[in-house]
């Protein structure tokens, strides 16, 4: 399958005695923390990718309900071995990002990353490491709690 110019992220998460939990992900080869991430391929939508790397990373059913976020982080080409492949007039790659509520579903995790944790959202914002999963986490939880974006 090709590699798509387009970058997916997705936050599972779930509700635990009226709170909400969200799953973050330590990296097995960088070890920082983050969400399932991953790219599209050959001609899939961005839901459609998502759906595919929920499932290749935490074994997590793909036909959860999916909420997408209006958070889309440009990521530089440079950070793909696959940019080659999009020519040298493409720089940036838009990342596209959802949550998707699992309920009691267990992840089986892939070899991509070594553990995962369920968090509070103070306690994930303080964990992951890059801006736009901050960004994109900010938005979902903002949206599942009700709250517009002042809050």
């Amino acid at each position: 399958m090709a590699r798509a110019p387009f970058q997916v992220l997705v936050y599972p998460f779930r509700r635990k005695k009226g709170h909400l939990e969200y799953a973050v992900f330590q990296r097995a080869d960088k070890g920082y923390w983050q969400a399932v991430a991953g790219g599209g391929e050959d001609y899939e939508t961005p839901l459609q990718a998502a759906r595919r790397e929920l499932w290749e990373e935490t074994g997590i059913r793909p036909n959860q309900p999916f909420l997408q976020l209006q958070t889309v982080e440009p990521i530089p080409v440079t950070e793909f071995k696959a940019s080659v492949l999009w020519g040298d007039e493409l720089f940036v790659i838009p990342q596209y990002c959802f949550g998707v509520e699992i309920g009691d579903e267990e992840i089986h995790l892939s070899a991509e990353h070594s553990r995962y944790v369920f968090m509070e959202y103070a306690l994930a914002m303080q964990h992951i490491f890059h801006e736009g999963n901050r960004t994109a986490l900010w938005e979902l939880d903002a949206r599942l709690r009700g709250k517009g974006p002042r809050g």
